[in-house]
């Protein structure tokens, strides 16, 4: 299975939704996607939605972790929302729930980063 990717800007929030599996085949990719969609607008806050993501590997965390990093240099804050199980364990593994805030939904997200759903 292939990775699907959406970006939706709302405001300053740039919401991404992942489907299927970020792995090494596809983490590249979706990097340069990301980051382009971030010089497209006016973007401070993302949202990333892993909803439907079923498979995650460190390449995976490491693309989060970069665009982590590019966020905070803007003074913004990265969200993950509406997580698996599985892709849950391995962000809980790796720390990355120390710096990332997680909330159950997008709607939740984007209240609590002051945007209207």
């Amino acid at each position: 299975m292939s990775l699907s990717v959406q970006f939706e800007s709302k405001h300053q929030v740039l919401l991404v939704r992942l489907t299927g599996e970020l792995d090494h085949h596809t983490s590249e990719d979706l990097k340069q996607q990301w980051q382009s969609e971030m010089k497209k607008s006016d973007i401070q806050h993302v949202v990333v939605n892993l909803e439907d993501l079923s498979f995650m590997d460190s390449s995976g965390l490491g693309v989060m972790l970069g665009r982590y990093k590019e966020v905070q240099e803007l003074g913004g804050e990265m969200v993950v929302c509406s997580i698996s199980p599985s892709v849950k364990r391995l962000f809980e593994l790796s720390g990355l729930f120390k710096i990332v805030r997680l909330e159950e939904d997008e709607a939740e997200a984007l209240k609590n980063l002051g945007v209207a759903s």
